[in-house]
């Protein structure tokens, strides 16, 4: 399969939508949908099956990342993202998706069962969040020097809420105290062999076949550069180097927010997952990108102070930098045969 067939799945638009398509054509529409929902080094850590007329969400352990998420709690928000990615394809079909979370404590691995119930033709608003699913993409690059309008920030903290959790917009003196922390989780992280070879096997070359996976291009790397990197970072620790770059992306970036929730726990992190869909949809619609910084969170001893230099309650789930940057290509994804199974 070839590099641009690992990118035809962000061909999708409502004109697809099979509005009278029958049940198990359009549970297949909207799993085209939720993979292209954002995960940890674009792992894609989903499975979907079909089961008469339900669709189950699993947890697909073996795209695990073992050293940098142990607990799988950034591959279960990954997973929570994309349920609401299928929710937001469901309302573009006129259902609403009626969802069962967590449904049997005997499968850990299924996260969600859903059926598509009635509703109405979409909002004006979901509208808007579907337009953007193929739009949206993460920007490594340096942003532009503006601001997001205030407005925008608003909606952003206001759709955080309503998801149960909550969304910090950090000042000068707290992205100050985060910024040390990124740094200092560059450092432990790229010190930690384990931690760089399991970074490096899911860096690729610009001009790869896999349909996972992080391309040098969204890091702004040439094609020789992109082929050489996964080599250097195998060997050599450069969290120095990578310390200052990251340093300086977050000192210039518009905004530095931290989504966080009341409590821990895969339910949390299923209900985090699916605000920072919703939140990267409605940034994407207004124009504003973003992209990840979560080496604090990933590192035990610095996730608690996070919202303790913060001061907020609770529990640091993200850390994400946004603002408006330049586009950059997509990341592939893998076909919809490799994810979704009918029984």
């Amino acid at each position: 399969m070839s590099n641009e067939d690992r990118l035809d799945a962000w061909q999708v638009s409502a004109a697809d939508a099979p509005l009278e398509g029958s049940d198990a054509e359009k549970l297949e529409f909207c799993v085209r949908v939720a993979v292209l929902a954002p995960s940890g080094h674009n792992t894609q850590p989903w499975l979907f099956r079909v089961v008469g007329e339900e669709l189950e969400l699993h947890a697909d352990r073996s795209r695990a990342l073992p050293v940098v998420d142990p607990h799988d709690r950034e591959l279960t928000i990954a997973c929570g993202a994309a349920l609401f990615y299928l929710r937001i394809a469901a309302r573009t079909l006129g259902h609403e998706a009626e969802v069962s979370l967590l449904p049997d404590p005997e499968q850990p691995d299924l996260l969600a069962r859903v059926r598509l119930g009635p509703g109405a033709p979409p909002s004006d608003e979901e509208a808007a969040l579907f337009r953007a699913i193929p739009e949206r993409r993460t920007t490594r690059l340096a942003f532009e020097d503006r601001e997001p309008p205030g407005d925008l920030v608003a909606a952003l903290q206001a759709a955080a809420e309503a998801a149960g959790t909550w969304l910090h917009i950090t000042s000068d003196e707290e992205r100050a105290e985060i910024v040390e922390m990124i740094a200092e989780g560059d450092r432990r992280q790229m010190a930690d062999k384990r931690f760089r070879r399991e970074l490096a096997s899911w860096m690729h070359p610009n001009r790869s076949r896999s349909g996972d996976g992080m391309r040098g291009y969204s890091f702004g790397l040439g094609e020789l550069v992109s082929e050489a990197t996964p080599h250097v970072i195998r060997r050599f620790d450069v969290g120095k180097r990578q310390a200052a770059t990251d340093r300086d992306l977050v000192e210039n970036s518009p905004l530095l927010v931290v989504l966080g929730t009341g409590e821990d726990g895969p339910a949390v992190w299923l209900a985090a997952g699916q605000a920072l869909a919703r939140l990267l949809l409605l940034a994407q619609d207004g124009g504003v990108t973003a992209s990840f910084m979560n080496q604090p969170n990933e590192v035990e001893e610095l996730r608690p102070r996070i919202t303790e230099a913060i001061s907020r309650v609770g529990s640091s789930q993200l850390l994400v930098r946004m603002g408006y940057g330049p586009e950059v290509e997509h990341s592939a994804r893998r076909p919809l045969a490799d994810v979704l199974t009918r029984e």
